[in-house]
């Protein structure tokens, strides 16, 4: 059976700049500021601020880590095929699917989130992007949405 032909498809991911060399990179910078920081308060006798100041350190190291893993994890696909809409997202271990049909499915926003939806079940969507960027995802989906519904048909035998 052939397989239906992708009308369109939006692919979004949470930020991650930072690859396991940069990750190294930020660790280790944090780490050595601990370090200088930390003989500088035990030269001046204030030693109990180091154990702090150790925890806060090793604390923003593993959310670092904790978010890289997060984020290598998490992506959404808002696919538009022949018949069907499905959005795709995958948030670290959670998985989260749906699927529209294209003619009653609408966009709406609500609290400077968007949605979409038909009838009664509603899904988020874009929420791994920018406001900018949800903005213009609206704009897209809703015009591709438009053109699926009104299809425009140039056949020159009909024209008068």
């Amino acid at each position: 059976m052939p397989e239906t032909p992708v009308l369109f498809e939006a692919r979004s991911a949470p930020l991650s700049s930072l690859d396991a060399r940069g990750f190294r990179i930020v660790a280790g910078l944090l780490l050595l500021g601990f370090t200088i920081i930390g003989a500088a308060v035990i030269a001046m006798g204030a030693w109990p601020v180091t154990a702090f100041a150790g925890v806060e350190t090793l604390l923003a190291i593993g959310m670092l880590a904790l978010y890289r893993t997060w984020a290598r994890g998490s992506a959404e696909t808002v696919t538009l095929t022949e018949g069907r809409l499905a959005i795709r997202r995958r948030e670290g271990r959670r998985h989260e699917e749906a699927s529209f049909d294209p003619f009653w499915a609408r966009l709406r926003w609500q609290g400077g989130r968007l949605y979409i939806g038909q009838r009664s079940e509603v899904i988020e969507i874009g929420r791994f992007l920018a406001p900018e960027e949800r903005q213009d995802l609206a704009r897209v989906l809703g015009d591709v949405l438009h053109r699926y519904r009104e299809p425009v048909f140039d056949n020159p035998q009909l024209r008068g």
